[in-house]
């Protein structure tokens, strides 16, 4: 037999008894995952279920979500999980369980979707007339204290990223979540952030806004990235200034102060560069990208405004552009049956069934784009 041959054989029975023995750890679902996750991402954020709206929600992703070419799911989790270290921050309902979270990170595995779960941090601490459980067990922590229980006259509510407790209490729910979920990306919100530096605050009082943002997205990203190795992801908005970008609103830029911190915060944060109103441009993306921050695209239920922002980020692309975000704004249960098609499409929120429309059809269009 040929010398050659022989060498091979010799080799591929020692590569064997290494495997044999343990010697040898191969693992050949992590080189998928990573070969899978260097694909565009087509993702969709949604608001996490409650217990009961599980099965579901598990039919969404099986059924709807994997067939159309989803590769992302972005859960919008907040205060709707059985935290155990702090069962005070649960969000009154049939909170989601850690048995629940392993349902859905292994429904997503098996279809080859990433799940990537989302708190949303400093802004967005109430909504309408309802704040948030943080602010409610520890008002201390309020940015704001001397705001109306009701929430007259203010957008959301805002923690106090300066009080000496709230990076400990807010870590620790990341911490459960993190630990629940395994994830290898975690989204931190941060969006519309409007009450900073508040002069009702003896700690933030007249400390520069785009400083003290800054600060809160360093502090999540030496948690989450440096303490936890994981991706972070955040929504752009505050650090896109209106004097600059005018999208016409102060929700989708910033005109408070918050956009300088963009150049004072980690270039490996991925930025969700959000914008609903139909426009011939969407400068914002570029700028990020041109910024050094890999981008995304987020869109909702516009769908002339999703087909314009899809086109246009076409037209602009970087390599940091990783992919497409959907977002949907509609409770868990009624963008389920929207995206089902099941139960009374006419009693549904409008939002669910634009979003599903604009979904649809901004799939349909990141297809045809592959394929020519």
């Amino acid at each position: 037999m040929d010398r050659r041959v022989l060498s091979k054989i010799f080799l591929l029975s020692v590569f064997e008894l290494f495997l044999l023995s343990g010697c040898v750890v191969f693992k050949p679902m992590e080189f998928r995952e990573k070969d899978k996750f260097e694909k565009e991402w087509y993702a969709i954020h949604l608001f996490a279920p409650w217990h009961n709206e599980m099965p579901m929600f598990k039919r969404v992703i099986s059924e709807k979500l994997a067939p159309m070419g989803i590769n992302v799911i972005i859960i919008e989790v907040n205060y709707k999980y059985a935290y155990e270290l702090h069962p005070e921050l649960r969000e009154p309902g049939n909170s989601l369980t850690k048995a629940d979270v392993k349902e859905l990170v292994e429904l997503c595995r098996e279809n080859n979707i990433k799940l990537i779960p989302l708190f949303n941090c400093l802004g967005h601490q109430s909504w309408a007339t309802n704040t948030f459980p943080l602010l409610v067990k520890y008002p201390e922590m309020d940015e704001t204290p001397n705001v109306p229980k009701d929430n007259k006259d203010i957008y959301c509510r805002s923690w106090c990223l300066l009080h000496p407790k709230t990076n400990e209490i807010v870590f620790a729910l990341l911490n459960e979540l993190i630990d629940a979920f395994q994830p290898d990306a975690f989204h931190v919100g941060m969006d519309e952030v409007f009450l900073i530096a508040s002069e009702q605050c003896s700690r933030c009082k007249g400390k520069d806004p785009a400083e003290l943002f800054a600060k809160a997205v360093n502090d999540y990203h030496k948690f989450l990235v440096d303490g936890k190795k994981l991706t972070m992801l955040m929504w752009g908005d505050r650090l896109i200034d209106r004097k600059q970008f005018d999208y016409g609103n102060d929700y989708d830029c910033s005109a408070n102060g918050t956009a300088p911190a963009i150049d004072l915060i980690p270039k490996d944060i991925i930025i969700c560069d959000w914008h609903y109103d139909k426009r011939t441009e969407y400068p914002s993306l570029r700028y990020f990208q041109d910024k050094g921050f890999r981008a995304m695209p987020a869109t909702w239920r516009g769908l002339e405004a999703t087909k314009s922002f899809i086109k246009y980020a076409n037209k602009t692309r970087t390599k940091k552009l990783v992919g497409y975000l959907f977002t949907t704004w509609v409770g868990a249960q009624d963008m389920c049956s929207a995206l089902l098609e099941e139960g009374d499409q006419s009693k549904l929120p409008e939002e669910a069934v634009q979003s599903t429309k604009a979904l649809n059809e901004g799939m349909k269009m990141l297809k045809a784009k592959n394929k020519s």
